[in-house]
C-alpha cells in the first residue's frame, strides 16, 4: 500500500531554495578539500606509482564525484534529505537501518575530522614553539567550536562564511603549497615522479575503489544540501565541478607531497611542514577542516532526527559532537583506509539500487510504503556481500564499479516488476 505519510513529519515541510550552483560549487569545493584527502592520496603512490596514481585520481574523482551530482539532482527535484529518500527507496521500516549506519558512520567522520585537526594543531604548536599539547587540549578547543558552528544556521554559514571567507582562503593555501612542491620536485626531476613505479600493495582497479571512496563517503549527506538548492541543473553542475576539482586537486597534491618528501604518509602533516610558508597554508587548511566536521554533524543530526523526531536537531548535533570529541581523545589515524573501504561496501550498494529505483523520475520520491520494500532492501544486501566477495576472491576487478552496476540494473529489474503488478492489479 502506497502512504506518503508514513515519512517523516519534517518531510513535508518544503526546505528553503536558496543556493545557487556558485553556491553549491563553494560548498562542495571546501567540503572536498581536507588533509584527509590529500593523505589518502599519499597513500596511493607508494602502492601504484605516482603516474597510475594521478590517473586513478581523474577518473575516480569523476565518477565519484558524478553520483554525487545525480544525488544533488534528485534532492533538488524532491525535496528531499538523505534520510528522506531512504524512507522512499526501502521503505520507513528498513531505512532505520541504512539511516542508523548513516549516523555511525558520520560519528566516525566527524572524530576523524577532529583526529586530523588535533594532530595538525600539535605538529603546529611543535614546530613554532618546541612544545608538546598533548590530545586533550586541541582536540577540546576544535570541538568546542564544532559545538558552537552546530548551534547556527545551516543556510547561513554556507553562504556567508565558506562561500565568502573560507572558499577564498582554502584555494589560496593549496596554490601555495601546490607551487611549492612543484618547485621542489622540479629540482629533483620531473621525471622521478611519472616514472616511478609503485610496490605492488595495491592494483589499479583497487587504488580507483580508494579514490571512489571519498566521494561516496559523502552521498548520504549531498541531499541535505541539495534539496535548498534554486534548480537541479545548478545543484548538478555545482555539486560535480566542485567536489570534482577539490577531490584531484588534493589526491594529487597529497601524491606530489610524498614524491617529494618520502612515502611516509603516516605523518603527512609533518611533510606539509617542510614546504616554505607550510605553516601558515597548513593552518587555514585546518580552519577549512571545520566546514568538513561541520557537514558530518549537521547531517547525522538530520538523519537521527528523522528516525527520533522528538529530540531537535540542534539538540542531536550537541550530542553527537560530544561523542566525536570522546572517539577522538583515543583513536589513531592508521585504521583511516579500511575505514573508507567498509563505509563503500554498505553505501556504494545502497546508493546504486537508490539511483536504478529512482533514476531521472524524482516523481517516484512521493511514494513511500509503511513498512519494508522487500525487493531493494533485498538488492542492497546482496551488493554489500558482492562487494565484499569481489575484494577477497577476485580483488583484479576491483568492487566499488561492479557493484555499483549489478545493483542499478537489479534495481531497475525491481522497480520495473513492480509497475507490471500495480498496472495488474
Amino acid at each position: 500500500m502506497n502512504d506518503s505519510s508514513s515519512l517523516p513529519t519534517s518531510t513535508r515541510a518544503a526546505p528553503e531554495r536558496v543556493f545557487s550552483g556558485r553556491d553549491q560549487a563553494a560548498l562542495w569545493f571546501s567540503l572536498g578539500v581536507g588533509l584527509l584527502v590529500m593523505q589518502t592520496g599519499a597513500y596511493l603512490a607508494p602502492a601504484v606509482g605516482a603516474r597510475q596514481a594521478l590517473w586513478v585520481t581523474v577518473l575516480g574523482s569523476a565518477v565519484g564525484s558524478g553520483l554525487l551530482a545525480w544525488v544533488a539532482w534528485l534532492a533538488c527535484a524532491s525535496r528531499r534529505s538523505s534520510a528522506q529518500l531512504m524512507h522512499v527507496v526501502y521503505g520507513s521500516g528498513f531505512a532505520r537501518l541504512p539511516v542508523l549506519l548513516n549516523v555511525l558512520q558520520l560519528i566516525g567522520w566527524s572524530t576523524f575530522e577532529l583526529v586530523i585537526m588535533r594532530d595538525g594543531t600539535r605538529a603546529i604548536v611543535s614546530h613554532s614553539y618546541g612544545v608538546e599539547i598533548g590530545v586533550v587540549w586541541p582536540t577540546l578547543f576544535w570541538g568546542v567550536v564544532a559545538l558552537l558552528m552546530i548551534r547556527t544556521s545551516m543556510l547561513t554559514l554556507v553562504r556567508r562564511v565558506i562561500g565568502k571567507i573560507g572558499l577564498p582562503l582554502v584555494i589560496v593555501s593549496l596554490l601555495w603549497l601546490s607551487y611549492q612542491f612543484g618547485v621542489k620536485l622540479d629540482d629533483a626531476g620531473w621525471h622521478a615522479l611519472w616514472q616511478g613505479t609503485g610496490d605492488g600493495s595495491m592494483n589499479a582497479f583497487q587504488a580507483l575503489d580508494l579514490v571512489i571512496a571519498m566521494p561516496v563517503s559523502w552521498l548520504p549527506l549531498v541531499a541535505d544540501y541539495a534539496r535548498h538548492s534554486r534548480t537541479g541543473r545548478g545543484a548538478f553542475a555545482g555539486t560535480w565541478i566542485g567536489y570534482g576539482v577539490a577531490n584531484v586537486w588534493c589526491y594529487a597534491l597529497g601524491v606530489l607531497v610524498v614524491a617529494v618528501i618520502g612515502n611516509d604518509a603516516d605523518h603527512f602533516v609533518d611533510l606539509l611542514l617542510f614546504a616554505q610558508g607550510g605553516l601558515v597554508a597548513l593552518g587555514l587548511i585546518l580552519v577549512d577542516e571545520l566546514d568538513n566536521n561541520y557537514g558530518d554533524l549537521y547531517s547525522a543530526s538530520v538523519s537521527a532526527q528523522s528516525v527520533w523526531r522528538r529530540v531537535s536537531v540542534h539538540t542531536w548535533g550537541t550530542v553527537l559532537a560530544v561523542l566525536s570529541m570522546a572517539f577522538a581523545m583515543v583513536l589513531p589515524m592508521h585504521s583511516l583506509e579500511p575505514f573508507l573501504l567498509l563505509l563503500s561496501s554498505v553505501f556504494v550498494p545502497l546508493f546504486g539500487v537508490m539511483l536504478g529505483w529512482l533514476l531521472w523520475r524524482p516523481e517516484r520520491v512521493e511514494a513511500s510504503v509503511i513498512g519494508v520494500r522487500w525487493a531493494p532492501a533485498a538488492v542492497w544486501l546482496i551488493g554489500i556481500g558482492v562487494y565484499h566477495g569481489l575484494a577477497q576472491w577476485a580483488p583484479e576487478l576491483g568492487s566499488a564499479l561492479p557493484t555499483l552496476a549489478l545493483t542499478f540494473v537489479l534495481a531497475r529489474v525491481a522497480v520495473r516488476m513492480e509497475v507490471v503488478r500495480w498496472h495488474a492489479a
